[in-house]
């Protein structure tokens, strides 16, 4: 995986899976990981009964009747992830492949291929965190809680993520058939997506049809996201902007200095997050000077696909007064993972400390509450600001997103929306 200096990175969305790959190789997307090596490091107090593990070994090699199934690497992986997985930690610490490993640095610079969709084990289930802007998933209509029941008709409840990934990721031009399962409305079809090759455009903005109200999309925080920020604030600082809507629904994080970066535009001071360890020591993450959209009117835009990195500047921004959170609760993604590779290419992705909001506020397991509740219909799909471009006010009403109405409403009275110190 690609060191990026000393920059940390969050697990976006605890457990979640980038199903895409590069060539034939499928993987995970990483966030807020911090990275090490397994090798050299201080042996723990903790030892393993290696006897008992070994025994176990020997009678599954010498008796197993379906012999094909007895597999030493796949059964060592299993016995990795069995290790992480009675941590009780679901979804966030986990291990990874070394297939798993691989994807991570192509999202994080913005190309990959596959479907473009997040995922993470819940209950046994494959549930759909976010599908990622533009990708064949968003255009397949798939959203954040849908359940993939089966791939190409091949049920997969229960299976591990590893497993997974290796069915739904394949080569862009070939298509897969999934079997989705909405909970809303308890409905079940057949969707058939083609993968493809795809360039993620993580910052868009376009004007509210009618009015100066700016709508800037942030769909992740891969690099170099807070430069394409800064220019866009510029854009819309000079076009005479009103008011301004950062929509940040199904942003699943990424880059975890990005984020701190991004924040830091909207807030000339104070903290953008708190780092707490296992020893309960707290470390302030400072705003970084110069930010340029400090005292514009916002609302920030929230739901349950907004997790990690989009969890702290939506977190920071509520805290300091600076913008009303309008949406659903985020998705509860608050722990700091570091990654420890193993010899083979795997890792383990292990947390090692947790988020908390400026106010202190637990991110974990928690989310981050909106100011005004407001949830999506079941039958509308969020509209993004390449779609507002060259609407009339009339199609814009139309679409019915409610949460990106209930913005504008805000920011058309902006005794509401709070516009920084």
């Amino acid at each position: 995986m690609k060191l990026l200096g000393a920059k940390k990175k969050f697990l976006g969305l605890l457990v979640c899976v980038l199903l895409a790959t590069s060539g034939a190789v499928g993987g995970v997307m990483l966030d807020r990981t911090v990275f090490a090596q397994i090798s050299g490091q201080q042996v723990s107090r903790h030892e393993l009964d290696y006897n008992l593990i070994n025994q176990a070994w020997r009678i599954i090699d010498e008796k197993y009747v379906d012999r094909k199934a007895v597999q030493s690497t796949k059964l060592t992986y299993g016995a990795i992830s069995g290790m992480v997985n009675a941590l009780g930690d679901t979804g966030h610490s986990t291990f990874l492949n070394p297939q798993m490993v691989k994807i991570e640095s192509h999202y994080l610079e913005g190309n990959f291929s596959g479907i473009g969709a997040q995922i993470q084990i819940k209950d046994g289930h494959v549930v759909i965190l976010a599908p990622l802007d533009g990708s064949p998933a968003q255009h397949a209509g798939l959203k954040t809680g849908d359940i993939i029941m089966k791939v190409d008709g091949k049920d997969i409840t229960g299976l591990p993520l590893e497993q997974v990934v290796s069915r739904i990721a394949g080569k862009a031009g070939t298509s897969v058939v999934l079997t989705i399962l909405t909970p809303k409305t308890s409905r079940t079809r057949d969707v058939t997506i083609v993968r493809a090759k795809i360039t993620v455009q993580n910052v868009r903005w376009a004007w509210i049809p009618g009015t100066r109200i700016a709508d800037l999309r942030i769909a992740g925080f891969s690099e170099g996201v807070t430069k394409d920020v800064r220019k866009a604030l510029r854009q819309i600082e000079k076009g005479g902007a009103t008011g301004l809507i950062l929509d940040m629904r199904d942003n699943p994080g990424g880059v975890f200095t990005e984020a701190i970066a991004t924040a830091s535009q909207f807030l000339s001071s104070g903290t953008v997050v708190l780092q707490k360890n296992s020893k309960g020591d707290i470390k302030q993450i400072p705003v970084q000077p110069g930010g340029i959209a400090t005292t514009i009117p916002m609302v920030v835009l929230i739901n349950q696909g907004t997790a990690s990195g989009s969890e702290i500047v939506a977190g920071a921004l509520k805290d300091a007064n600076r913008a009303t959170l309008v949406g659903e609760k985020t998705f509860g993604t608050g722990t700091v993972l570091q990654e420890f590779r193993l010899s083979d290419g795997s890792a383990v992705l292990i947390a090692i400390a947790e988020w908390l909001t400026p106010a202190g506020h637990v991110i974990w397991h928690k989310g981050i509450q909106p100011d005004v509740k407001v949830s999506l219909p079941a039958d509308v799909t969020p509209l993004y600001p390449e779609k507002e471009k060259g609407m009339s006010p009339a199609q814009f009403q139309v679409r019915k997103d409610t949460q990106l109405l209930k913005a504008v409403e805000l920011l058309e009275h902006k005794s509401a929306v709070p516009s920084g110190k």
